[in-house]
């Protein structure tokens, strides 16, 4: 297929990027920089396929734009993927080889931690690199910034409670998290603390232990985790979940998690409006993490103050659910509407 007649295909530049001596395969997708540079993780993944590859990070890319748009970030949006088992002995120098793309492009496009890609592979792809952030060195020991990320889920249940639920407090509250890696553990642990009860499942049975010794979880089978019977559903593994497969099965009153484009086709928004299901738009809700991390590139960073941005993703996000119960729309359109207006009036 060619890029141009992608259906996923909405961006300035995309990029190939490819060394045949160490094995190298990536793509650099930069959706929009009418906001600022763009900015957005790497993400490192075995795709079956390059066109799989391709329609990943087109859509991450796109999701990245609306994401830093509808968080009030002076950034645009862009993603990038390396086609390879992030346990490969040779990770390293992929990601050494991958950097010297980013630094050709000039600042036009920052690149971060993402699946597969974690802080000190941040500070691996720095070495060769001026646009890296959410590394490693840039914290304290043992902090890893995949916590903003989480920080602004667990915002996003207490604002998903709220208008679906008309709760002030998560006391008691069931929520289904599927995905256990850093944004979905740490999830658990803050809804854990509140006193929410949780159904959890993933494909590492060794992390599923370790949730329900820590925090009394109920384990279930991933494919059975749509179905449980909870007041919230929290999506935290990889995207398109929420499909015509699924989404019969869901009981949760609302779906409120961290995944990446959780939809698999937008059509599912609409889909999930008619059954009368809260949907909390995933770049909306997942934004704390750029919040937290991306100041490197406009500010100067600070722990307080990102904090206390992302807790103004629960205005944000009510503002989206009242906006759609009122229009009688779906809230994934309403977000969209939002991110691309400020887009649009930035480019004019």
């Amino acid at each position: 297929m060619s890029i141009f007649s992608h259906p996923e295909f909405d961006h300035e530049q995309v990029l190939f990027c490819h060394d045949r001596e160490i094995g190298l395969k990536g793509i650099i997708a930069i959706h929009s920089t009418a906001l600022g540079p763009a900015a957005g993780g790497c993400r490192m993944h075995p795709y079956a396929s390059a066109d799989e590859a391709l329609t990943d990070v087109l859509r991450l890319s796109k999701g990245m734009s609306f994401k830093n748009s509808v968080a009030g970030l002076p950034l645009g949006g862009g993603k990038s993927v390396i086609i390879a088992d992030p346990t490969r002995a040779d990770k390293a120098n992929l990601l050494r080889a991958f950097s010297r793309h980013v630094q050709d492009l000039g600042g036009r496009y920052w690149t971060a931690i993402d699946v597969g890609v974690g802080p000190a592979d941040a500070d691996i792809l720095a070495e060769n690199c001026d646009y890296i952030f959410a590394r490693a060195s840039q914290y304290e020991a043992g902090f890893n910034p995949s916590l903003f990320t989480a920080l602004g889920g667990f915002i996003g249940v207490k604002a998903a409670a709220k208008h679906a639920l008309g709760r002030d407090d998560l006391a008691g509250l069931r929520v289904a998290v599927q995905g256990l890696g850093q944004t979905g553990g740490d999830l658990c642990r803050q809804l854990h603390e509140v006193g929410a009860e949780l159904v959890v499942a993933d494909l590492n049975e060794d992390t599923v232990r370790e949730m329900v010794q820590r925090f009394g979880a109920t384990a279930v089978s991933p494919d059975a985790i749509y179905a449980q019977d909870v007041d919230i559903f929290a999506p935290c593994a990889m995207g398109g979940g929420l499909n015509d497969a699924t989404l019969p099965d869901i009981k949760a009153k609302a779906i409120c998690g961290l995944a990446n484009n959780q939809l698999s086709e937008p059509r599912h928004g609409a889909a999930l409006q008619s059954r009368g299901i809260t949907y909390v738009p995933d770049y909306v809700v997942n934004a704390g993490g750029m919040m937290g991390a991306s100041t490197v590139i406009f500010d100067t960073p600070s722990r307080e103050a990102s904090n206390k941005h992302i807790h103004g993703l629960y205005d944000t996000i009510l503002k989206i659910l009242d906006s759609a119960k009122t229009s009688g729309r779906p809230s994934s359109d309403v977000a969209d509407e939002m991110a691309a207006a400020r887009i649009a009036a930035a480019r004019s």
